[in-house]
């Protein structure tokens, strides 16, 4: 499958992962796209994951698509996806990345400046091997500078993953102008301070 536009595609296995409800997906699609080029990442999110479902669709498979984390839509029925399965499990299970200690997904290459979207499916997807551990070493740029002190300097790993490495109450009471939508970042500067994000690269236009 090929998904032209996106910054980064990936196949991870999720079983693991997944609800009774949802356990015949066991395998996750993680699409991300660069945001820091300013662009409707959302849309572009959407419309990649309508290509993969065509694609499976195709082909017989059955999905599911978790909508992106910037996609809110208040009182339908599909914001109840939101919290159904993480982008986090699907980045991490493809191997894009790891949980830094900023509470984000981090890439190598990106650093945290991507917007995810997945799609779960039954096909038989050759799976990418999966980020085991956080690869942030002793770097603590977002524990010291995180002005809310929300960021507790625990690191991550796919056998802890669901270990509180940020309090998300004390990210919430920073907000100001701008509205906390769940566990993203409030006023941004343990994205813009993560030394992957200041280095990382941006897609060409």
């Amino acid at each position: 499958m090929l998904l032209q536009g996106a910054t980064l595609v990936g196949v991870g296995d999720v079983t693991q992962a997944l609800t009774s409800e949802i356990i015949h997906l066991n395998r996750a699609i993680a699409i991300a796209m660069n945001r820091g080029l300013g662009e409707d990442t959302s849309s572009k999110l959407i419309r990649l994951q309508s290509v993969a479902e065509g694609w499976l669709k195709e082909r017989g498979f059955r999905y599911l698509s978790i909508p992106p984390d910037s996609d809110r839509r208040k009182g339908k029925f599909i914001s109840r996806l939101y919290k159904l399965f993480p982008h986090k499990t699907a980045a991490t299970c493809s191997g894009l990345g790891w949980v830094g200690k900023n509470g984000l997904v981090i890439n190598r290459d990106y650093g945290s400046k991507l917007s995810w979207a997945t799609v779960l499916t039954n096909a038989p997807l050759v799976a990418d091997l999966p980020t085991e551990k956080s690869q942030c070493g002793n770097c603590n740029l977002c524990v010291i500078h995180c002005p809310s002190g929300a960021v507790t300097g625990r690191e991550w790993s796919i056998n802890e993953p669901y270990r509180e490495i940020v309090k998300y109450e004390k990210c919430s009471t920073m907000k100001k102008s701008r509205r906390l939508l769940e566990d993203r970042p409030n006023c941004g500067l343990c994205i813009n301070i993560c030394p992957y994000s200041r280095n990382g690269k941006t897609v060409k236009t």
